[in-house]
């Protein structure tokens, strides 16, 4: 017997014009969708899919849960509001990473500096994310205080220069230091779990954060990662609790970002279902923000290339991810990240100038 039902749309297209009523729009962006693929869990944990166009999906909307997630599958998303920068969702936009630690692979193991988030900027990315702690598996925790004092002269200077700054942590205390100088957005990686203080403060300062899905700690959570019913159907199930937590916490649910949490105990196998299946997540009615960047599962599909070549793939996933209608993509190569969306983006526009 099903539970629940998981919408997962499908069949896109590249424009809508001639399709009245057989297509919808994905989460207000530039992607159009010509079906639905219903995937039915049991209460035994089976799951069993059935793919309906969308002209005769109404029909099929049999429980106010799906009738809910069908409204929040074509709803748009609310301009992010972060500090002097409003940042529009109806295309996707590059969160560019900038990691304070001194053994960052995305800065040749050396700390990013200011002028690395200001070229950043310069060449496209409407986010700037600051991290003072690794969080990549088999990493350490970091004392807050040493977090604080790497991330708070870099959050001052970028968003003193106009820059709209995400902090990366999942420390209240260095949430608060960094807000307190001019960060307007949370991502944290524990989705609020970590630190009980956390949510509190986001609630407080009332700005936008992303909750990530992870399973167990940075130390071990690559260890023996496991989705009895599938990454797909449990890392929604448990986002759509973690929502549900920060809104009785205070949170302003428009405010609230969602990221399946690429890489964050996952196996390849997993990783690759949750790209197939990002679209689903719109149903949960947040903006979606994809963080694949060099991650290692690239490495894997191509002779274990290292962190500092694995750009192509990088690009190649920052391009499903657009296509599936993210909103926020989040990386470290911001030119060439840049660069590939705006292509995609051109496509797009000539897709949706009308011919005749």
């Amino acid at each position: 017997m099903t539970f629940r039902t998981i919408l997962r749309p499908t069949g896109f297209v590249d424009a809508p014009f001639g399709f009245d009523g057989q297509v919808a729009r994905l989460a207000g962006t530039m992607c159009w969708f010509s079906a639905v693929e219903l995937l039915k869990v049991g209460h035994d944990g089976n799951v069993s899919p059935e793919l309906i166009p969308v002209e005769r999906l109404e029909q099929r909307l049999d429980t106010a849960a799906m009738v809910s997630d069908w409204a929040a599958l074509t709803a748009p998303r609310k301009p992010l509001p972060l500090g002097q920068r409003t940042i529009r969702l109806d295309q996707p936009q590059v969160m560019a990473i900038l990691n304070a630690t001194p053994d960052s692979f995305s800065g040749g193991g050396e700390a990013a500096s200011a002028e690395d988030g200001f070229a950043a900027s310069e060449a496209g990315a409407a986010i700037l994310d600051v991290g003072g702690e690794s969080t990549r598996p088999g990493a350490r925790a970091v004392w807050e205080g040493d977090e604080i004092e790497r991330v708070v002269p870099l959050v001052q200077r970028l968003a003193a220069g106009g820059a709209a700054v995400s902090i990366d942590t999942r420390k209240a205390s260095v949430m608060e230091a960094a807000l307190g100088i001019g960060a307007a957005l949370v991502n944290d990686v524990s989705a609020l779990t970590w630190d009980p203080r956390s949510a509190e403060v986001v609630a407080k300062a009332g700005v936008p954060v992303v909750l990530m899905h992870h399973q167990g700690s940075p130390e071990t959570m690559q260890d023996a990662p496991s989705y009895p019913r599938g990454a797909l159907v449990e890392v929604f199930f448990w986002l759509e609790d973690r929502i549900a937590a920060a809104v009785e916490a205070g949170i302003a649910r428009d405010r609230i970002i969602v990221d399946p949490g690429i890489g964050f105990g996952k196996t390849v196998a997993h990783n690759l279902e949750l790209m197939n299946g990002l679209s689903a997540f719109h149903a949960l009615g947040c903006p979606l923000l994809v963080g694949a960047s060099r991650k290692r599962f690239i490495g894997a599909l191509h002779n274990e290339a290292p962190a500092d070549r694995r750009l192509g793939g990088s690009v190649v996933l920052a391009i499903k991810a657009a296509e599936q209608g993210a909103h926020l993509v989040r990386a470290h190569d911001t030119f060439e990240t840049v660069q590939a969306l705006r292509l995609w983006r051109g496509l797009r526009d000539q897709a949706l100038t009308p011919r005749f």
